[in-house]
């Protein structure tokens, strides 16, 4: 699943970090320790590899 903006490829890099124990999990907020808790490393590389090129940097709330 790509990521849809560059927010989120950048949370979820952060939580794959995180996962790898490359950064302390007590030092994530937000978005990104609530994806490193739900998700697997693999989705996580999924997100973080999105191309950024053309997404927007949030993608408004609905």
């Amino acid at each position: 699943m790509p990521a849809k903006s560059k927010a989120q490829q950048k949370a979820a890099g952060a939580a794959l970090a995180a996962k790898r124990g490359d950064i302390k999990k007590s030092e994530l907020k937000g978005a990104s320790k609530s994806m490193a808790e739900s998700m697997t490393e693999s989705e996580l590389e999924d997100l973080a590899s999105t191309k950024h090129k053309g997404k927007p940097e949030h993608v408004p709330q609905r």
